[in-house]
């Protein structure tokens, strides 16, 4: 009977520490990202070609998406030559054009009909994906999720991995 209490015991503990990530969409991961469909830009439109691409789901009443605008600057600054950052938000230009809480330093479209966002199934958001040179969804998540972060280090991964 304690042999069995402990494999029980075992396979619970197992089970609790390998739980996947928490999405709040449908994974793409290793798969072909959907095309990224734009309503209007409120930037230029990025070159893309040979890069990566940082799309963040965001929108002005979320504290979150607020929260991580800083550090979505600092990977445009700091990845420029390999990374394009897109800040992405169904809601409406003159609503963007009023928020004042935080300053986007990278590129930004609107897509009010949300095309994007219902291809990825998007329930929450902050949420990003990270789309490799090749179409190819290589991260996706909430960029805070603890223990799921998407840091700089992650992104110099994930260019590092792709280059080699």
């Amino acid at each position: 009977m304690k042999k069995i209490i402990l494999v029980c015991i075992g396979l619970f503990v197992m089970t609790s520490y390998s739980q996947n990530k928490k999405m709040w969409a449908k994974s793409f991961l290793n798969k072909k990202a959907p095309e990224l469909v734009v309503g209007s830009w409120l930037t230029d439109a990025p070159k893309t070609d040979g890069k990566f691409i940082l799309v963040d789901f965001w929108a002005t009443w979320c504290g979150p998406c607020i929260k991580g605008i800083p550090e979505m600057n600092a990977f445009h600054k700091k990845f420029t030559k390999d990374l394009v950052v897109i800040a992405l938000s169904n809601e409406s230009k003159a609503k963007i054009k009023r928020f004042k809480k935080a300053e986007i330093e990278y590129y930004s479209a609107i897509d009010r009909r949300a095309r994007l966002n219902r291809k990825l199934e998007i329930k929450g958001i902050p949420h990003c994906i990270i789309i490799d040179p090749d179409g190819i969804v290589v991260w996706e998540g909430w960029p805070q999720l603890k223990g799921y972060e998407l840091t700089a280090e992650v992104i110099q991964n994930l260019i590092d991995n792709y280059k080699a």
